[in-house]
């Protein structure tokens, strides 16, 4: 359909366009990492910063671990992005997408407000975290979205409707 195939272009184009920008200039976004995952250190209880996944989250990440790890992520964003605009496996890179923007809305959660935060700062970040949050429901309405052909689940129901019809005439 004609409206998918500027439609895809369009959405995809936030996703690329984010993801060129972290591979491009990775030193802010991986600050905003840097704190994030101190925030969520500081959230988590002791026992799973101990536990098997406290092997990841307990330790401490060298600036430039952390900034391969942001670029990595913001070229599988863009990769992802250029999928969908092209419209390769336009189902698998949207679902892609959405789990790629996921630590983005985790990463801009609010917070507690603290005393002498500028309200400017608060704002921008509740804009981050609400782009990302819609850009995720986006990328999952757009990988679940069969362009106009029927679904597994409907055909396996058909099937088994057609084979009961059947043995039921003989």
């Amino acid at each position: 359909m004609l409206l998918r195939r500027i439609a895809r272009p369009l959405f995809a184009s936030w996703f690329v366009t984010e993801g060129l920008d972290v591979v491009r200039h990775p030193a802010a976004h991986a600050a905003d990492a840097r704190g994030a995952l101190t925030t969520l250190r500081r959230r988590l209880p002791e026992p799973a910063l101990t536990g098997p996944a406290g092997d990841v989250l307990g330790r401490e990440l060298s600036d430039r671990q952390l900034t391969t790890i942001v670029q990595a992520h913001g070229a599988a964003l863009a990769a992802a992005g250029v999928l969908l605009a092209v419209g390769k496996a336009p189902r698998t890179a949207a679902l892609a997408l959405a789990a790629l923007t996921a630590p983005l809305v985790l990463l801009n959660l609010p917070t507690k407000r603290v005393k002498g935060e500028d309200p400017l700062l608060r704002r921008a970040r509740r804009d981050k975290f609400v782009r990302a949050l819609a850009f995720t429901g986006g990328a999952l309405i757009a990988g679940v979205d069969l362009e106009g052909r029927p679904g597994i689940s409907w055909r396996v129901q058909k099937a088994r409707s057609e084979h009961a019809a059947a043995k039921a005439s003989d």
